[in-house]
């Protein structure tokens, strides 16, 4: 396809049906998106300030983080753009543009929550040699890996919706671009888009929940083998705080991509498109209250650097 047959823009309606509510939809969603910054930012600045929370869990929530600020940010402020000014326009570039960020962020987000089941299963089942296996080396190789195997994944898509003709369709009814709703657009056949959306889906969501959930029945397993209670409960803690991460991630994920791949003619649409918002900003939102309220080191340091930042004022 030459580049004469791509549309130089689109324009995103945002949600279809619900336009004369869109100022107040937008009104959870910014309260939302500016809980996510402050939240994961102080999640970060904690980590990243106190030496003694360079360890290779806090290392892999630094990094869950800033992959949650990356994700919000690449959608939210389009989003709201939308909503309160109608401004809708966007170049097509920007939208592949966005489009790859949206969905490497998730791919790489899947990644480092592996990442962080496998931390927990050397800690609990190989505690002797925990910084021995999880180095510096190691974690540096793990970040790099998870990022690498998301552009691999993510990249085709790119190819894959500049090949499609457009005869002249550009108006997008979602608040942000993502792959099949610009393949959608398309007046040709997009089986290949849907089956390589349904592959990289499995491959990268599907597979790293699969191992999430075995690396947490070898934790299980080695938690109730544990002979003191107090040991126990603290193990079952500290996995609990991560569980909560992983449902606040997977579940609108799951449901999001259901919607899309099986009912997107039975589920209304503005409902699929919340439900693609709600993936993109409730687990910015959640996982720093999650880890925040649960995690005792984060949760101290968080109150000494308020108390100390009061002081000096």
């Amino acid at each position: 396809i030459s580049d004469k047959s791509l549309p130089d823009t689109l324009f995103l309606t945002g949600i279809p049906g619900l336009e004369f509510a869109h100022i107040w939809i937008a009104i959870p969603f910014c309260a939302m998106y500016l809980v996510a910054l402050l939240g994961n930012a102080a999640i970060i600045l904690v980590i990243v300030m106190e030496s003694a929370l360079h360890t290779p869990m806090y290392l892999f929530l630094c990094l869950l983080s800033l992959t949650d600020l990356a994700l919000s940010s690449t959608t939210v402020p389009k989003t709201l753009a939308i909503l309160w000014l109608h401004a809708g326009e966007i170049s097509f570039a920007g939208c592949l543009a966005q489009m790859f960020c949206v969905h490497a962020i998730y791919a790489l987000e899947s990644s480092v929550l592996l990442a962080m089941a496998f931390d927990r299963y050397v800690a609990i089942c190989n505690p002797l040699r925990y910084t021995v296996i999880l180095n510096n080396t190691v974690i540096g190789s793990i970040a790099f890996v998870s990022i690498l195997r998301s552009i691999a994944f993510v990249s085709p898509f790119i190819f894959l919706v500049r090949r499609l003709p457009y005869c002249g369709h550009h108006v997008m009814a979602h608040t942000y671009c993502e792959h099949m709703g610009i393949a959608r657009l398309a007046c040709a056949n997009i089986t290949v888009n849907i089956v390589y959306g349904l592959t990289v889906a499995l491959l990268a969501v599907g597979l790293d929940s699969i191992l999430i959930a075995i690396s947490y029945g070898f934790i299980l397993h080695a938690v109730f083998r544990l002979p003191s209670q107090d040991a126990r409960r603290k193990a079952l803690s500290t996995c609990g705080t991560h569980l909560g991460v992983i449902l606040v991630f997977y579940i609108p994920a799951f449901f999001s991509f259901l919607t899309h791949r099986f009912g997107h003619n039975r589920v209304p649409k503005h409902v699929h498109i919340f439900l693609e918002n709600l993936y993109v900003l409730v687990p910015p939102v959640l996982n720093p209250i999650i880890y925040g309220a649960r995690t005792k080191e984060i949760r101290s340091r968080l109150l000494r650097l308020f108390l100390l930042r009061k002081i000096s004022t």
